[in-house]
């Protein structure tokens, strides 16, 4: 077995670690030249990833999960920190761009629009919409929703997050009525909330096309990362509307209150709004 092996079994039967992240590391692992590369070795396996075409992102995610391995390798139990001298990588420099979101006019042609009664995939669209939006949850959390996980009586749901952390969230008056009329309507009140009609889990490449298709029915150009500018978009109206960072990275399940300054990135229109109201030159 490998050191490569062993690192990742640790993680998984230790630490607890999701199937996605072990995948993860398994991915990250394989652009190491060796088990015990040097600092050069590091240097230049870097440069490969930029020439191969990853973006800052990219290489950032792979360098956290390298980092992970080289520090375990070193067997101290003890957090990488100051006083680590094994090789390690610092993580390239992010461009801070504003990421994508729907505009009110878009939202409203979501939300208004209406799907056939029906028809369950139509139906079910216009719920995973309404619920992508009134959460500002992931897609992949979204998928995983069972109807049991939905408190009706009090308008909340419970999401499974990233690294199998679990979070209650609120949902308003209307989403709760459009899960109450779907389940009731299509006899959906055990297994996932939203799935195939023979009870599969929906795939999320699947909910990104129809919800691009549907943008494109409802006349405007879906925007870039379509699904999750739906969870911008959510981040953005909460802070908008007067909620606050902290509460709006628990809503979020983020683990750092500078992710969710990021989702909450505000357009230039509210800005000018702002700056009309507190400006000196009034």
């Amino acid at each position: 077995m490998t050191r490569f092996d062993c690192f990742i079994r640790d993680r998984q039967y230790l630490s607890n670690v999701s199937d996605n992240t072990v995948r993860w590391y398994r991915c990250a692992l394989k652009w190491l030249p060796g088990e015990s590369p040097t600092q050069d070795q590091l240097r230049e396996m870097v440069m490969k990833m930029r020439e191969r075409g990853l973006k800052e992102t990219g290489c950032n995610a792979a360098i956290r999960a390298i980092n992970a391995y080289l520090h375990w390798d070193t067997g101290s139990e003890k957090k990488c920190g100051a006083g680590c001298t094994h090789p390690h990588i610092k993580s390239l420099k992010e461009p801070q761009v504003i990421m994508p979101s729907f505009s009110l006019e878009q939202v409203q042609k979501l939300l208004k629009w209406k799907p056939k009664r029906k028809d369950y995939h139509e139906r079910r669209l216009h719920l995973m919409v309404m619920f992508l939006l009134d959460t500002g949850c992931r897609i992949s959390e979204a998928l995983g929703v069972h109807v049991s996980d939905v408190d009706m009586d009090n308008l909340l749901v419970t999401l499974n997050g990233k690294g199998r952390k679990q979070r209650i969230v609120p949902i308003s008056f209307v989403l709760r009525k459009a899960i109450h009329r779907f389940i009731s309507d299509f006899q959906c009140r055990n297994g996932l909330l939203f799935s195939t009609l023979d009870g599969v889990s929906v795939r999320r490449m699947t909910a990104l096309r129809s919800v691009k298709q549907l943008c494109k029915r409802l006349g405007f150009d879906p925007p870039a990362r379509t699904i999750h500018a739906m969870r911008h978009t959510f981040a953005a109206n909460y802070i908008r509307q007067g909620g606050s960072t902290f509460h709006l990275q628990k809503s979020l399940g983020h683990s750092s209150l500078e992710m969710s300054r990021r989702y909450a990135n505000l357009t230039t229109d509210d800005l000018s709004k702002v700056h009309q109201r507190v400006g000196l030159l009034r």
